[in-house]
């Protein structure tokens, strides 16, 4: 049996030994690979379906690593990572221990730039490329690949519009599939849709407006079409960008046809592509789609509702409104800054604007929720959707510090609730109209309770609320985290509190001052941050009124968690439920 061409490929170095009429066979054989690799294990798989061909020519013709190469977002690097010496270890990516769904800077040489969330790669290869500048190293190529409608993002554009008055040595590579995790939108789509393969389009080239030299587009999955051009942009000095037409999905029939679905399908059969069922009978729903459900719910009765996402409107399911309500719920695209500010100008105007953003893109949105939002007291509903470890993502994604970063700002009030019933009825009380901003943090997955269609009611804003009584220790949680704190205390014999803090911010002071005189000890649980996060403030306030209780803060540790399973992470964590009953017993028995 003739021995595959891919199973002698390693590093860069072995491709550039293959002949051009070999690269063809290559290109099916690694596509095959990246099939049969995701269907059983999962991951991302229609943008790396689409760059192989990319791929491929950019290691064939550049000299990586020794020429610089970023991509822009990171799940289209699959095929990059397999060509870079991880293709016998590509089976654990994003397990546990196993390698990273996206570039990692220690994980390889080949990956100069850690990316995970988008259009940072324009900024970064012009850092690179003026680095080298400095230094000396003028034969250097830098080359970013900007796709799945990331260059629509603002940071593109500052990138773009700062290369374009330097003669850095720069290559941007845009990848124009018309899609991110959803189809793309706005008047740069439309713009791009335009531009056919072979037509390019010079009549006001927004490109060349910025000073870049401007080729394509051309086909993507052309191959000697592509070796030819990067080996031509080679020579050609200063910032320059090729456009390039590819299918996400590209060579599996069913992730060309849906490919929202087939961004991350799950589970597979690799030989025909048919996604592998889950009998999802009598489970509970996801929060996202209580939250979807429960806002075109909301919306149908006041007309003053609005919902906002930055591109996921899917995985946000904000889509159900966007279907029946298209004028008043909107997709701004990768522009997170924008819609935190949009939201805020509809506020102004006497509507509820509903912004739901995942809880790690909203810290792209750092100085609007301040400056625009909560500065101006403007009532804004955030939200926050993956709160908390979201899993195999790893560290660029995780939702681990909006409690912080949102503890430190005036004026905005900070809810978690613990099941998808209490989710509806804060999501009924911020409709009624509040006079500050507030943000709603809730995990990723599947909740706890099967029939949680029950009618809404409005609750009390800063309200505590004990699940359980007892005596000596008491367990202070928020959020969905409460539930492992219950599966705890089900183990032990012995009477422990337990206190569900839905409000972060304002806290119910009350109920805690009970708490502090009736136990002499205290844990707080939280999956987020612990510096600056629930526990904190539990601490500052007993300090600030004199309490001499022992406090322990549980919760993720001040370092980046990376990837695995939820369940993994939280007992790396120690806030599993066999981490939380651990130290409850070191501290009934000590």
């Amino acid at each position: 049996m003739q021995q595959s061409i891919l199973s002698n490929i390693e590093y860069p170095s072995d491709l550039r030994e293959l002949s051009l009429d070999q690269l063809p066979e290559l290109a099916k054989e690694l596509r095959d690979f990246v099939i049969n690799i995701v269907a059983t294990k999962e991951g991302h798989l229609g943008a790396s379906l689409g760059v192989i061909e990319l791929t491929i020519a950019l290691h064939y013709i550049f000299d990586t690593p020794n020429d610089l190469l970023v991509w822009d977002v990171g799940h289209q690097a699959y095929p990059h990572k397999i060509l870079t010496g991880r293709k016998d270890i590509f089976h654990t990516n994003r397990q546990l221990d196993g390698i990273s769904g996206f570039p990692k800077r220690k994980e390889s040489d080949y990956d100069t730039f850690g990316v995970g969330h988008s259009s940072t790669s324009i900024s970064a290869v012009l850092g690179m490329a003026l680095a080298s500048k400095l230094k000396g190293e003028i034969q250097k190529q830098h080359i970013a690949v900007i796709g799945d409608a990331s260059i629509a993002s603002g940071m593109a554009f500052e990138g773009l519009n700062h290369a374009g008055v330097t003669d850095a040595n720069m290559l941007v590579i845009l990848n124009d599939n018309a899609i991110g995790i959803d189809p793309s939108v706005g008047a740069l789509k439309e713009y791009l849709t335009k531009a056919k393969v072979g037509v390019k389009p010079r009549t006001n080239n927004i490109i060349e407006a910025l000073n870049f030299n401007y080729f394509g587009p051309i086909d993507g999955h052309d191959l000697p079409m592509l070796l030819k051009t990067l080996e031509n942009l080679k020579s050609i000095k200063g910032p320059k960008l090729l456009h390039i037409i590819t299918t996400k999905g590209k060579g599996l029939k069913q992730a060309e046809e849906n490919q929202v679905k087939y961004h991350a399908p799950g589970k597979f059969d690799a030989s025909t592509g048919d996604l592998i069922s889950k009998d999802n009978t009598g489970l509970p729903p996801k929060f996202q789609d209580v939250f979807g459900y429960t806002i075109l719910e909301l919306a149908r009765k006041n007309k003053k509702i609005v919902g906002i996402t930055p591109a996921m409107p899917t995985g946000s399911s904000l889509k159900y409104m966007m279907q029946e309500m298209p004028d008043r719920a909107f997709d701004v695209g990768i522009a997170e800054q924008h819609a935190v500010t949009l939201a805020a100008g509809m506020a102004t105007q006497g509507l509820v604007p509903f912004c739901t953003i995942y809880s790690t893109f909203l810290q792209r949105a750092y100085d609007q929720v301040i400056h625009d939002v909560a500065l101006q007291n403007l009532p804004v509903i955030f939200c926050v959707d993956r709160a908390g470890l979201v899993g195999e993502d790893g560290a660029t994604h995780h939702g681990v510090f909006d409690i912080a970063y949102l503890n430190c700002i005036p004026n905005i009030s900070i809810a978690a609730p613990i099941d998808e019933i209490e989710l509806r009825h804060l999501l009924y009380t911020a409709s009624l109209g509040l006079d500050y901003p507030i943000a709603i943090r809730y995990p990723r997955g599947r909740g706890h309770i099967v029939d949680w269609e029950v009618p809404m009611k409005k609750i009390e804003i800063g309200k505590a609320t004990s699940l359980k009584t007892g005596s000596k220790i008491a367990v202070l949680s928020t959020g969905t985290i409460a539930h492992n704190i219950t599966n705890a205390l089900k183990q032990i014999e012995e009477e422990i509190g337990h206190y569900h803090f839905c409000f972060v911010k304002p806290l119910d002071t009350n109920t805690l001052k009970q708490i502090l005189q009736q136990y002499k000890t205290i844990i707080t649980i939280e999956d987020g941050v612990i510096k600056g996060g629930f526990g904190s403030s539990i601490v500052a306030h007993a300090n600030q009124h004199h309490f001499k209780n022992k406090i322990i803060t549980l919760g993720i540790p001040d370092i980046f968690i990376h990837h695995g399973t939820v369940d993994e992470l939280h007992n790396i964590c120690g806030i599993s439920t066999t981490g939380i009953l651990k130290v409850i017993q070191q501290e009934l028995y000590l």
